[in-house]
């Protein structure tokens, strides 16, 4: 059964989940207008593609980073802090989609910025939204170049492998539906979890005598540690910020539950994705560091040594391209969808369609290459972003959200909605905290990389893997 027939036949939907089928052949939107045969079924996604949707915009590119923050932190305030870090998104993300379904016409979280500060907030969370997503793709787009160079033992310039990573970005990215993403997601997702990508290098530096990067002379004993007490503030910042990066996915999920088929099962894609990526997350975490100590790679794929490096990026390209390529899809859309919201070319597909659809991937695929080859070191470029976008995204407007719904609930406050308030100001003050304090680690860190001798430059041939 096609999707278009099978939304016939469940039927009218309730207004205030945002779509209802007038007529066979024909919906209406909250959020895409009216949408007929001859256009994208905006409304095809599944709860289980949903939850591989949500899982792939977070698994690919931040995992690689957790075993150099439990470095910087020690195992136990590591595995502490991703708790913490994976609690405070996973609720975030369920406010989401408590909040889709009592606005429907909430598409992005600058809709929450105009619901909650007016055109000032639109704006601003408008505009962090498309940078954030930007520079999620063009991390990706650098993981991506890492992985070519690796396998292909260094074949030609980095600042090329970067530019052939933002041409399939651009492409697979335009694909018009997270619908028809989906099954790239299965298979970027299939390439990092069944078929063991990162888990390859796991076992492999579990069982090998030292990981590639330790000194080779010698007995050679892990140095990871329970607690580091040595680590600077921004060492400890900056590690906490790439946590962050691993669990940011949280402003993708608007649109995610803008585009599934029945929004009511939001939860059961959001407990399943979180499930998942936490416990990946927390075994990556602790085998990697525990065999590997200080002398763990970033990205982690590294750690195994030359062969099994080659292997796991061989994997792993799947993965990575398919986390790039929902980066570039997600922020195009958004872009695309403020641009011809209100017309019937938003949901047709026109000439008008067509034109602005491609330029929105081809602009966000060029800045976030730009973006990419600017900033060619993997952990850096992570942190930063993780820290000046990363927060302000999954911390401080969910807690908004729930205040804004709550706030003048009638009638007396209960004990309740007393720690409701505390915890949502909680939110507020430690997102604040983490996006100033990590963004200045993380500024700090990328000047001490770029003052080291033979450290990467900008448009640099160099071999980054």
């Amino acid at each position: 059964m096609s999707e278009k027939k099978e939304h016939e036949t469940l039927g009218p939907m309730d207004p205030k989940y945002g779509e209802m089928a007038d007529a066979p052949g024909y919906s209406h939107d909250a959020v895409f207008g009216e949408m007929g045969e001859d256009g994208p079924d905006y409304r095809s996604v599944g709860w289980l593609g949903s939850a591989v949707l949500m899982m792939k915009s977070q698994i690919g590119i931040g995992v690689l980073s957790i075993p150099v923050a439990f470095d910087a932190l020690g195992i136990v305030p590591g595995v502490i802090c991703l708790l913490a870090i994976g609690g405070i998104t996973t609720w975030s993300d369920y406010i989401i989609g408590v909040f889709k379904l009592r606005h429907p016409e909430v598409y992005g979280i600058d809709d929450v910025g105009h619901l909650l500060f007016g055109k000032t907030g639109r704006i601003v969370l408008g505009a962090a939204f498309c940078l954030w997503w930007t520079f999620v793709a063009g991390s990706g787009m650098l993981g991506l170049s890492i992985g070519l160079n690796t396998v292909s033992s260094h074949a030609t310039c980095t600042a090329v492998w970067v530019a052939i990573a933002a041409i399939f970005g651009f492409m697979f990215g335009s694909i018009q539906t997270l619908g028809r993403i989906s099954w790239l997601a299965w298979l970027g997702l299939f390439s990092i979890l069944a078929s063991k990508l990162v888990l390859i290098v796991t076992i492999a530096v579990g069982v090998q005598d030292r990981p590639a990067s330790a000194p080779h002379d010698g007995v050679w004993v892990s140095d990871y540690k329970i607690i580091n007490s040595e680590a600077t503030f921004t060492q400890a910042i900056t590690a906490l910020t790439t946590i962050v990066f691993a669990y940011a996915g949280t402003p993708a999920f608007f649109s995610i539950a803008s585009e599934m088929r029945d929004p009511t099962h939001y939860n059961r894609a959001l407990i399943m994705c979180q499930v998942v990526v936490t416990a990946f997350y927390l075994i990556i975490g602790i085998v990697m560091y525990y065999f590997c100590g200080s002398y763990v790679a970033s990205p982690a794929l590294g750690s195994g040594g030359a062969t099994i490096k080659i292997v796991s990026y061989g994997f792993a390209l799947p993965g990575l391209l398919a986390s790039t390529l929902l980066f570039v899809h997600i922020t195009a859309k958004y872009v695309f969808v403020r641009i011809l919201s209100g017309t019937r070319h938003l949901a047709a597909n026109t000439l008008t369609h067509w034109v602005v659809w491609i330029s929105c991937t081809a602009g966000v695929a060029l800045i976030a290459y730009i973006i990419a080859s600017a900033i060619p070191v993997f952990s850096d470029l992570v942190s930063l972003v993780g820290a000046l976008l990363g927060t302000p995204m999954c911390f401080q407007p969910m807690a908004g959200m729930w205040l804004y719904d709550n706030w003048h609930t009638p009638g007396p406050k209960s004990m309740q909605w007393k720690l409701m308030v505390a915890w949502c100001v909680f939110v507020i003050v430690s997102g604040t905290f983490l996006m100033i304090g990590g963004t200045y680690g993380s500024i700090i860190t990328i000047m001490e990389s770029y003052a080291k001798s033979g450290g990467s430059a900008a448009w640099s041939c160099a071999d980054n893997s």
